[in-house]
């Protein structure tokens, strides 16, 4: 089934209350509409806006969530800087043809009294799970569960170049039986490379181009692998010699299953590459999907 077309900017509307987005959703199934959901925490950027697209072509209603989710952030500070700019991500979503935007505030998500958390054990716990503690995949899989409740989508889009978060949420869903399909999108990349984030706009001076240093460690790893290197260490040592290259220390850098993140001894199948580093005062990740042959 197919979307309705673009939105135009004057038809967006915000809703802050979770009852009147449940009633204008519940409208909409009712008329038997295919529900598409985007959850952010806004800073919006052309890789969210290209999930907006998708499920605009996809569903006839599109509904995005802005939610800068403090569960997830282990680092007070980290939480604090996070850009917010709510009236230019409307426009932005605008543009994408969303056509409701759900702003809630914290209250809302998280009323007095609340006491509930959703773990997923396994994929959660190395890479980001290891450098950023288990309350990182805790508070996203907590919050993205209330959303799917309240929005209650047929389709929730996701950008690959969080591809443990999407792993993570893609077992949830498994899990617990929720009625929605996870749709995993391409990350959007700038014309040089770096992966499209939120936190780029704080990369200032040359923490600009040494951020390429993530991009570099996985073409690395990519071409070690067209090399024929099946060894994941070898692989590994690869990326972070070009990630120093470029005067960047990786946090990590794994070569691992893409469906477990369990690192095998010899690399086959679909591999996932993923890299986390700070440059400058700017945390980034980023990721590549190989398929190794046997």
């Amino acid at each position: 089934m197919s979307g309705a077309g673009p939105a135009s900017p004057a038809t967006v509307r915000v809703i802050r209350e979770i009852p009147e987005l449940r009633r204008h959703v519940d409208a909409a199934r009712q008329a038997g509409a295919r529900v598409g959901f985007v959850p952010t925490m806004g800073a919006l950027h052309d890789g969210h806006l290209s999930l907006m697209r998708r499920a605009r072509a996809e569903c006839e209603l599109v509904v995005v969530s802005i939610f800068v989710n403090p569960a997830q952030f282990n680092d007070a500070r980290d939480f604090e800087r996070y850009p917010r700019d709510e009236a230019r991500d409307v426009e932005l979503a605008a543009t994408a043809g969303v056509d409701v935007v759900f702003a809630p505030d914290a209250g809302a998500i998280y009323p007095p009294g609340f006491a509930t958390s959703v773990s997923v054990d396994g994929v959660s716990v190395p890479l980001e799970g290891a450098y950023r503690g288990a309350e990182h995949f805790r508070g996203v899989a907590t919050v993205v569960t209330k959303l799917f409740n309240i929005v209650a989508p047929h389709v929730a889009y996701f950008g690959q170049k969080d591809a443990q978060q999407a792993l993570v949420i893609r077992r949830m869903v498994r899990d617990l039986d929720f009625p929605v399909t996870i749709e995993v999108c391409p990350t959007v990349r700038e014309r040089d490379g770096l992966a499209m984030s939120s936190r780029n706009v704080r990369l200032e001076g040359s923490d600009r181009a040494r951020a390429l240093a993530l991009k570099a460690g996985l073409d690395a790893a990519a071409a070690a692998v067209a090399d024929g290197v099946r060894d994941p260490r070898n692989v590994v040592a690869r990326a972070t010699t070009a990630m120093r290259a470029h005067g960047v220390e990786p946090e990590y850098v794994a070569a691992v299953d893409a469906a477990t993140l369990a690192e095998p001894e010899t690399l086959r199948g679909e591999t996932l590459v993923a890299i986390a580093a700070a440059v400058g005062p700017v945390r980034l990740i980023d990721n590549c999907l190989l398929d190794v042959p046997a």
